[in-house]
């Protein structure tokens, strides 16, 4: 990045400091894990482990291979860390340095760790699946690392987190509401209250890319448009268990089936940045090129819900599930996908 570009972030270091940490909470007023699970100490213990049990029996295979792949999305975090800590201007040049943009990453890490350790445990105790092929998927995760869409851009890197943590806010939601529906009111509490993280932390990254649009439009602009036709992918497309290498494209399918995670909420998401950037409106600060990128950017969850619209119209005619295939998270059964 350009000296230029260096300098708008050293300059808003101040304003980092008043708009995004107040996104954050005191450790000592965060949930922890324990919070949700039951108590090792405890004389109870190994009641509260078959009350546990006996409140996910009802849960379908679909939803735990959903689930499972939320949890080991989270397990990644320390890819996550690493790719932010990679970028121009705003990374963590000591591993304790008190930039604010440095003091945000590593209290966000900290914040986010505790959503894979929360999940982990509740199925470890669950009983429902096949925790050490979990866990070597999260081990081929960690180590594949992340396609290289950021190019060290903290501009690209705000507005992939931007995207994406609103992308888990919704995948989370969704996963409570379909535990509540199969009556385990206490993983829909688990998943509710890691939306509710989620949501947090999106709002911080959406205030940070209003403020780029403030300063920077023209970039701004530009970075959104490249990294929307790089398409926003989750975290976990290189997921691998060992056995299935079309691994993510399954267990994407199975979330879309349920409504976890769809290509309508792809377009929402797109749909709701857009208008909160307010990205229609922009007029003065743009080149010709930004506003060729603006025209792209504001048609472009149209043209997204059109390509929906002709791929369900074609599932509708061939069939919902022309297959089924294992999946080792859940020792191998086979579900649709």
């Amino acid at each position: 990045m350009s000296p230029q570009k260096m300098e708008i972030f050293k300059s808003l270091e101040s304003w980092a400091e008043q708009n995004m940490l107040m996104h954050l909470k005191p450790v000592e007023k965060c949930w922890q894990p324990a919070d949700f699970l039951p108590e090792p100490q405890s004389e109870e213990f190994h009641e509260q482990v078959k009350e546990l049990r006996e409140s996910c029996k009802e849960l379908p295979d679909e939803y735990l291979v959903v689930l499972a792949g939320d949890m080991i999305t989270e397990e990644a975090l320390p890819t996550y860390q690493s790719v932010m800590n990679s970028l121009d201007g705003v990374r963590d040049e000591t591993g304790a340095s008190l930039s604010p943009w440095a003091v945000w990453l590593r209290a966000w890490t900290a914040e986010e760790n505790r959503h894979g350790d929360l999940l982990n445990k509740y199925l470890y105790l669950s009983g429902h699946v096949d925790m050490k092929q979990i866990e070597k998927t999260i081990q081929y995760l960690i180590g594949s690392g992340m396609d290289p869409k950021f190019e060290k851009n903290p501009y690209n890197g705000f507005i992939y987190t931007s995207f994406q943590e609103r992308a888990t806010f919704i995948s989370h939601g969704n996963t409570a509401k379909l535990a509540k529906d199969h009556g385990d009111t206490k993983l829909a509490q688990i998943c509710g209250t890691i939306a509710a993280d989620e949501k947090r932390h999106e709002i911080a990254y959406t205030k940070v890319v209003e403020k780029l649009f403030e300063m920077d439009p023209d970039e701004t602009i530009l970075s959104l448009a490249t990294m929307m036709k790089k398409k926003i992918k989750m975290p976990a497309h290189l997921i691998y268990d060992g056995q299935d290498d079309n691994l993510f494209k399954h267990y994407s399918a199975v979330a879309q089936r349920l409504g976890v995670y769809t290509a309508k909420d792809y377009a929402d998401i797109l749909e709701f940045l857009v208008g909160r950037w307010n990205v229609e409106k922009l007029e003065s600060g743009l080149s010709g090129e930004g506003r060729r990128a603006q025209d792209f950017v504001c048609g472009l969850p149209l043209r997204i819900r059109i390509l929906e619209e002709k791929s369900m119209e074609r599932t509708k005619k061939h069939g919902c599930i022309t297959s089924t295939v294992p999946f080792s998270w859940i020792f191998g059964r086979q579900i649709g996908a």
